[in-house]
């Protein structure tokens, strides 16, 4: 052992060091990733900071802790319902329907539970499983006789609304009581204090064991390992992060129960995707559909298995919709919904192309659709705005997607 090792001065200087080398090394391959084309969220966090530091400029109103509240909350539903469709398109695959799916179980939650009765938990069960029975059909017309995802999903799109329509009947819009728990989980529902620090807490302690326990595999394995500096530059960001966000929430109502659920949706499926095998069997098939058959996957229980939970994805954001508003009509799930749900997924991120995205894409899409929304709610300008914005921004995605394919086929990155 060096007789050195105990000295203070020494070991900062070595700490010293592994800070600077892992800077420079992840400064250095971050740089390398952007230049070859690979350029993660960072475009759309880019963009997200120009739309806020824009909206606050024409509204001071907008960036208060009370407004920031409501765009958490109007995130939700739309947000859970681009989680699927991220899924799908992770295959290369698109769902259409998911608006009319969304609408379907708003549907059957309303008359289910107003109108019949039912006890609470059955009628969630039954709408997630009409969602989930929908995403076996399309898997299955898919599978067994190749009918594209595009025509099934545009056929499901006017089925089930026809079936909303059905199961609402003459009365067109129930009305869910406010007493009823669901509606206070979408409206009412906001984080104690004490407890959305605990919350924080843990979220950050559960990164930083991720991170320790991947660098200390990868160093037994003797490959290159994250450095301790740029552990703890990592951890202490998303630290400041959470921290900031929870602070300024909890000047106004705090943090909402269903946006934390969201939250968890989207953090839950990041796991699936990057560390289980049914996950790196998605993004195999979405990168290659012939090179994953020939390395042993079962290309058609994922498609099947991906087309459900979309399905899913999208009866769970038309509860949270239907919670939120209180009531389930003939507009649930119409409208915009599929528009928006499809736009956050390519927006945050998510590769037309197949193969290339990621859970948090939701996350971060459905940020940039609904503060436009939120923004130019606020300025009182009319819905047709929103409309040419939404999809101009939702072109520029899709450019830059495929201006960085291009580039990392150039670099043999692709």
């Amino acid at each position: 052992m060096s007789p050195n090792t105990g000295d203070p001065s020494l070991s900062r200087a070595a700490l010293d060091d592994d800070l600077r080398y892992g800077f420079r090394s992840s400064v250095r391959s971050f740089v390398e990733r952007v230049r070859t084309g690979d350029l993660g969220s960072l475009p759309v966090v880019a963009g997200l900071v120009i739309i806020w530091i824009v909206f606050q400029l024409l509204n001071p109103n907008f960036l208060s802790s009370r407004n920031l509240v409501n765009l958490t909350m109007q995130s939700a539903a739309v947000g859970t319902i681009a989680i699927g469709i991220v899924l799908v398109l992770l295959i290369g695959e698109i769902d259409l329907s998911v608006g009319s799916v969304s609408g379907l179980s708003a549907a059957i939650l309303a008359v289910l539970f107003v109108q019949h009765g039912w006890p609470l938990g059955i009628v969630l069960l039954v709408s997630l499983a009409a969602g989930a029975a929908v995403g076996l059909v399309y898997g299955l017309l898919y599978t067994r006789f190749g009918v594209p995802s595009f025509v099934i999903t545009l056929a499901g799109l006017l089925g089930f609304l026809g079936l909303q329509l059905w199961v609402l009947g003459r009365a067109g819009s129930i009305n869910i009581p406010d007493t009823s728990w669901i509606v206070q989980f979408g409206t009412q529902m906001f984080l104690p204090v004490w407890l959305s620090w605990v919350v924080v807490v843990a979220v950050v302690g559960v990164y930083a064991w991720q991170l320790i326990s991947e660098s200390r595999r990868r160093t037994e394995a003797g490959l290159a390992a994250m450095s301790r500096g740029v552990i703890a530059v990592r951890v202490g960001g998303l630290t400041l992060v959470l921290g900031a966000a929870t602070f300024y929430l909890n000047l106004s109502r705090g943090v909402g129960v269903m946006f934390l659920f969201f939250l968890a949706l989207v953090t839950v499926m990041h796991f699936v995707l990057t560390r289980t095998r049914w996950g790196r069997a998605v993004f195999a098939v979405g990168g290659s559909v012939e090179a994953a058959r020939r390395a042993g996957i079962r290309v058609n229980r994922i498609y099947i298995s991906v087309f459900m939970l979309c399905s899913v994805f999208a009866a769970t954001g038309g509860i949270l919709a239907a919670a939120r508003l209180s009531a389930a009509n003939q507009s649930s799930g119409g409208a915009d919904t599929n528009l928006n749900a499809i736009a956050a997924a390519v927006i945050g991120g998510t590769s037309l192309f197949g193969g290339r995205g990621s859970a948090f894409s939701a996350l971060l899409g459905v940020l940039v659709v609904m503060s436009i929304f939120n923004g130019l709610a606020i300025l009182n300008l009319d819905s047709s705005i929103r409309f040419m914005i939404t999809g101009a921004v939702l072109v520029l995605a899709v450019i830059i997607d495929s201006l960085s394919r291009r580039s990392r086929a150039a670099a043999g990155r692709a």
